[in-house]
C-alpha cells in the first residue's frame, strides 16, 4: 500500500469550514480544519458489515 493518502472533503461540507475529509482508500478520516491532528481509521470491510448490519442503530454509540 502506498504511503501517499489523498483525502478529499466531504460533500456535506459547509461553508464555515466545519466539515471532514476522507483518504480516497475510505479507511481513514480527519477533520479538515486540522489536517496534521488525529485521524480515525477503520478497517472498510468491518465497518461497511456494521453498518448494513444497523449495528450503530442496535447498540447505539461505543
Amino acid at each position: 500500500m502506498s504511503r501517499f493518502r489523498q483525502w478529499r472533503k466531504s460533500s456535506y461540507s459547509n461553508e464555515d469550514g466545519a466539515c471532514v475529509e476522507v483518504v480516497n482508500s475510505l479507511d481513514a478520516v480527519r477533520d479538515s480544519k486540522n489536517p496534521g491532528g488525529s485521524k480515525l481509521t477503520v478497517d472498510v470491510r468491518l465497518f461497511v458489515r456494521a453498518v448494513k448490519d444497523q449495528y450503530f442503530d442496535k447498540y447505539g454509540r461505543h
